[in-house]
């Protein structure tokens, strides 16, 4: 990869495939200049192999790629080694250790010439650390120490410190609790040292960029301002493309319509024109030269009228290209449905193994959908695996009357050896194939879709599989749960879990970070988790604490 001057990243005829052939791009080229970016895309579209060749970690097979100044990059799975002291994390070590030494009265050159012109390395490291809400970090402690929320966010602290022209971020927001979010929010918002390019599906996040720059089908179309600007410049598109495609078929008909009466016309007209010789007896040199005739100007009417159809059928295809085809997850699901009173979850004293709730007592009722946030390590997730029976609790107990379904981050409740089907049939034992494979269609799993092996499906569809096992299990669950089921998905994923939810019938509770998707599937209970346990909160506090209006009491 090339540097030139001024902040900036440039692909010219940019083309890179895997080592299994797949092509990623081909001939991709764009400029992104000065402010903030917010890269986004269907999951494969290619955004994270686009920052991975923006940073030099991929080399592309033709075309160039060019940054202006020096490039820093927050990769989407970070893994720091638990060992090392904050201050190895930050890159500084050595620095401190020199300026220890200076200040020790030690005049070696070697010193002076480590420490350079950042004599004050320390407090900007210490102040940077305290932008992110790591004020309480020391530079000596060890990265074990720090919750996975801090260690991402000391991971950026670091590249900061590098004072860096390019900054690339990708999925930065993932597995950060709110209060971790609201730092990185403040990050991106106080920006103003040369490029940021974000690549996520975090649309709080995506609301604080410049610019959005969409990758769809190996290209980039660019969107000013933040994410709803680009969700109301792209429904203005398909309102447009939407009309374009239902004229364009139109045309395809009335084409059709009008070679079909040429041909009849034509079919006439040879008819007649045979009874018409036969009539006159014409020679029949004479007869073959009108038939000829005849043959020649039908052909060139028909011909004109085929060229015309095929045409509008290239117009109709453009037009269909520009209408997006997210589809959607429709189902029914009656059998989930639960009555307003009736109890489907009470617990009472539990005290799970791992975490910091102390006693929990709760109760859900009816088809309630309860939200369940709050900071990384309070216990969100192993209250669910306890609430799921796959944890023990330390004390206490805790009732589920109503059958019930738990989806984890990890998506392990497949069977990567089986098929689609094979892993809802296995959820589902008694239910026929056919109503299987009926309901899977709706999952948007159709005909040899369904027989796919889970091992090899692709994040968002492995999601949709999983989904799908839970939802049409028997018996049908009548409370769900479900932890961080957005990360990872790209916004088609969101609005497609958003609309299959939309469909269950039975209680909800869900833990997660993602307020918009939250009030999307109509959470109307929120419960905070923290020191104290569990407390009943609501939207508008939780906003708050995102906004940095409110404080995280536990």
């Amino acid at each position: 990869m090339s540097h030139h001057t001024g902040p900036s990243l440039t692909c010219s005829g940019l083309t890179f495939r895997w080592p299994d052939g797949d092509t990623v791009f081909d001939g991709l080229s764009l400029t992104v200049g000065r402010g903030r970016t917010g890269l986004v895309g269907a999951n494969g579209s290619g955004k994270s192999t686009l920052l991975g060749l923006f940073a030099g970690r991929l080399t592309p097979a033709r075309g160039s790629v060019t940054a202006g100044g020096r490039v820093a990059c927050l990769p989407q799975n970070l893994t720091l080694d638990t060992a090392l002291r904050v201050d190895e994390a930050l890159g500084i070590a050595e620095r401190r250790r020199a300026l220890r030494a200076i200040e020790a009265g030690d005049v070696d050159e070697r010193h002076f010439e480590t420490v350079g012109d950042d004599w004050d390395v320390e407090e900007r490291a210490l102040v940077t650390l305290g932008s992110l809400g790591l004020d309480g970090v020391e530079l000596d402690r060890t990265v074990g120490e720090l919750s996975g929320g801090e260690t991402v966010l000391l991971r950026l602290a670091a590249l900061l410190l590098e004072r860096p022209d390019v900054l690339l971020l990708d999925e930065p927001t993932n597995n950060l609790d709110l209060f971790a979010r609201r730092r990185l929010y403040e990050a991106v918002d106080s920006w103003r040292s040369g490029v940021l390019l974000v690549v996520s599906h975090d649309r709080e996040l995506l609301e604080r960029v410049d610019r959005i720059a969409e990758l769809r089908a190996g290209a980039v179309n660019w969107y000013g301002g933040g994410w709803s600007a680009y969700e109301e410049a792209v429904a203005v598109q398909q309102e447009a493309a939407g009309r374009m495609l239902r004229a364009a078929e139109a045309d395809v008909r009335r084409q059709r319509r009008e070679l079909e009466e040429t041909q009849v016309k034509l079919a006439r007209r040879r008819r007649e024109s045979r009874k018409a010789d036969a009539q006159r007896r014409a020679p029949r040199i004479v007869a073959g030269e009108r038939k000829r005739s005849a043959q020649e100007s039908a052909g060139r009417l028909r011909g004109l009228h085929e060229e015309r159809l095929d045409e509008a059928r290239e117009r109709r295809e453009e037009a269909a290209d520009a209408v997006r085809a997210d589809a959607e997850i429709r189902v029914e699901l009656p059998y989930t449905a639960v009555p307003s009173g009736r109890t489907v979850l009470r617990t009472h004293g539990l005290r799970t193994r791992y975490g910091s709730l102390g006693e929990t007592d709760l109760q859900l009722t009816g088809p309630e959908r309860v939200a369940l946030v709050g900071r990384n390590g309070a216990g969100k997730t192993t209250l669910l695996r306890t609430l799921a029976g796959q944890l023990e609790p330390l004390a206490g107990e805790a009732e589920v009357p109503v059958p019930l379904r738990f989806l984890p981050q990890r998506l392990d409740v497949l069977d990567d050896e089986l098929s689609v089907a094979g892993n809802v049939a296995r959820a589902a034992p008694g239910v026929t194939e056919n109503h299987i494979r009926a309901q899977l269609a709706r999952f948007l799993f159709k005909g040899a879709r369904a027989e796919q092996l889970a091992g090899t499906l692709s994040g968002g569809e492995r999601f949709r599989a999983a989904l799908a096992a839970m939802l049409l299990a028997a018996p049908a669950p009548q409370l769900l749960m479900l932890d961080e089921p957005t990360n990872n998905l790209d916004v088609s994923g969101v609005r497609q879990l958003t609309g299959a939810l939309g469909s269950y019938q039975g209680a909800l509770l869900i833990a997660a970070h993602d307020l918009r998707f939250l009030e999307a599937v109509g959470v109307e209970r929120w419960l905070f988790a923290g020191e104290g346990g569990l407390r009943e909160t609501d939207a508008d506090e939780v906003r708050e604490l995102l906004a940095g209006e409110g404080e995280f009491t536990d």
